[in-house]
C-alpha cells in the first residue's frame, strides 16, 4: 500500500494541476477575506465590526470557502485515469482495484494536509494585514483555533469526497459540475425553503457552517457533530467509489 500511496504523489505532483488549484484556492481566499474586512462595521453588510469575536472567526473561516476546489482535486485525482485512459494499464499494474482507489484516497487526504494548510495561512494573513491596518488584528486564541480546526478537517474530507465522487462518477467534467451545481445550487435552494430547511443540517454545506462559523441564523449542529456528518459522508463516498470501481468495466 505504501508503495501504491507513493505512486499517486508521484502523478500528483508531476502535473500542474494541484499548483494551478492551490493558487486559485488562495487568491479565493485572500480575495473573499479582503472584501469581508473591507465591508466589516458597515451596517448595510451586516458583518460585526473588526476587533470583535463574530467578525474574526467568520473572517478566519473564509477559507472554506475553498472546499470546492478541494472537491475538485480530489475528482481530477482518479477522473484523470480515465481520461487519459491510464486506467488500464494502472488496474493491470495493480488488479486490486480496490487498493488502488484506497491508495488514492489516502494520498490525496494526506496532500490535502499541507495545501489547507497553505490556504489558511493565506487567508490569516490577508485577515491580520488589513484587520490590523483598519485596528485590530485577530487573535488565534480560543474559537478562532477552533475555526481554523474546523476549516482545516473540512477541507481535508472534500477532498476525500472529491475522490469518492470520481470513482462513482467517472467522468470529469461531469463529476465537476455535478459537484458545483449541487455545493452553489441545491444546497442553496434546499436552505432557502422553509419545508426543507431543517434538512440543511444534514447536508455537507451545514456540516462545514457547523465546524467553521456563519452569517446565517439556520438551526445548525454542533462542532463536533458537524465533523462526524462531514467525515460520514467522506466515508460514505470512499465506500461507494470502491465498490463501483471494483465492479465495473474500465472502457
Amino acid at each position: 500500500m505504501g508503495r501504491l500511496v507513493a505512486a499517486e504523489w508521484t502523478k500528483l505532483l508531476t502535473t500542474r494541476v494541484w499548483i494551478g488549484l492551490l493558487l486559485g484556492s488562495c487568491l479565493l481566499v485572500g480575495g473573499f477575506a479582503a472584501l469581508f474586512t473591507a465591508f466589516a462595521g458597515n451596517a448595510d453588510s451586516g458583518i460585526a465590526p473588526v476587533g470583535t469575536p463574530p467578525y474574526e472567526q467568520l473572517a478566519l473561516a473564509v477559507s472554506a470557502n475553498a472546499n470546492i476546489l478541494f472537491v475538485v482535486l480530489g475528482i481530477i485525482g482518479i477522473t484523470q485515469e480515465y481520461r487519459h485512459r491510464t486506467a488500464t494499464p494502472t488496474f493491470l499494474a495493480t488488479p486490486q482495484r480496490g487498493r488502488v482507489v484506497i491508495a488514492k484516497l489516502v494520498a490525496y487526504a494526506l496532500a490535502a494536509v499541507p495545501m489547507a494548510l497553505v490556504v489558511m495561512a493565506a487567508n490569516v494573513l490577508v485577515v491580520s494585514v488589513y484587520a490590523g491596518a483598519k485596528g485590530d488584528g485577530p487573535s488565534l486564541t480560543g474559537d478562532n483555533l477552533r475555526v481554523l480546526g474546523g476549516v482545516w478537517a473540512a477541507l481535508v474530507l472534500f477532498t476525500v469526497i472529491g475522490v469518492g465522487v470520481g470513482a462513482l462518477l467517472r467522468n470529469q467534467v461531469g463529476a465537476i459540475v455535478g459537484a458545483l451545481v449541487y455545493l452553489f445550487v441545491v444546497e442553496g435552494v434546499i436552505r432557502s425553503i422553509p419545508a426543507t430547511q431543517g434538512f440543511y443540517k444534514w447536508l455537507p454545506g451545514g456540516a462545514l457552517e457547523a465546524m467553521t462559523a456563519t452569517f446565517d441564523l439556520t438551526d445548525l449542529l454542533s462542532a463536533w457533530q458537524g465533523g462526524l456528518v462531514l467525515l460520514a459522508y467522506a466515508l460514505v463516498f470512499s465506500l461507494l467509489g470502491t465498490l463501483f470501481a471494483v465492479r465495473r468495466d474500465v472502457v
